[in-house]
């Protein structure tokens, strides 16, 4: 993968739930300048703030919080600056979540909830394929066919923020299938997320980071 010039500071957050270490290899791969750090200010001030997460909702939601990240995270949204969450990343950007009949909070950038994933095989661990939108900008350049890499046992069903006023661009959404349909990633402006791990994907993976390093 070639590398993208010119070079973009990426934070990835560190605030104990996630593999960050894929994460900066996965983007140094694709030509980033990138760091590791909850440090407020760089992480204000990169080009691009990447927030992993693995393990339970709840857990997430209150070590972002103990790492200032909510704050961080909203402050970037409200000036358009790009943020992207990867896996419990994406499911705390949602209303709420629900693990083991325990709901907590997430940053209520999308309305919804996080729920248990039904299918005959959980958790839903592997590669899967998923149904992008025509014109979405993060599967650029990538086949039908494509495969990503997913661990999860919880995740987002329904999609339900509708965009009337037409001067504001609707988020694209993508799906995918394992036992029943769920929400896979989503475009939101300067608000990206994938459920899989691009950082785990491949060159799939590698040309989803590159097309979201481009929007910066």
């Amino acid at each position: 993968m070639s590398a993208v010039r010119p070079t973009k500071n990426v934070v990835v957050f560190d605030y104990g739930f996630g593999n960050v270490r894929s994460a900066e290899r996965a983007l140094a791969r694709v030509g980033a300048n990138v760091e590791i750090t909850r440090d407020y200010d760089k992480a204000m001030d990169a080009d691009g703030l990447l927030v992993p997460g693995v393990g339970a909702f709840s857990a997430c939601m209150q070590g972002l919080k103990d790492a200032r990240g909510d704050w961080i995270i909203g402050r970037r949204l409200s000036g358009g600056r790009p943020v992207m969450g990867i896996c419990v990343g994406m499911q705390i950007l949602f209303e709420r979540g629900i693990e083991h009949g325990v709901e907590t909070e997430g940053l209520d950038e999308w309305p919804g909830t996080v729920g248990p994933l039904k299918a005959p095989v959980v958790p839903h661990m592997g590669w899967n394929t998923v149904e992008a939108p025509a014109d979405s900008q993060a599967f650029k350049g990538l086949d039908a066919d494509a495969r990503f890499y997913f661990v999860h046992s919880y995740a987002a069903h329904d999609w339900s923020l509708e965009v009337t006023n037409p001067a504001i661009r609707a988020p694209k959404v993508t799906w995918a299938t394992h036992g029943e349909r769920f929400v896979a990633a989503v475009e939101n402006r300067a608000l990206w997320a994938t459920q899989f791990h691009p950082e785990k994907s491949g060159d799939a993976g590698a040309q989803l980071l590159t097309n979201w390093i481009e929007t910066l």
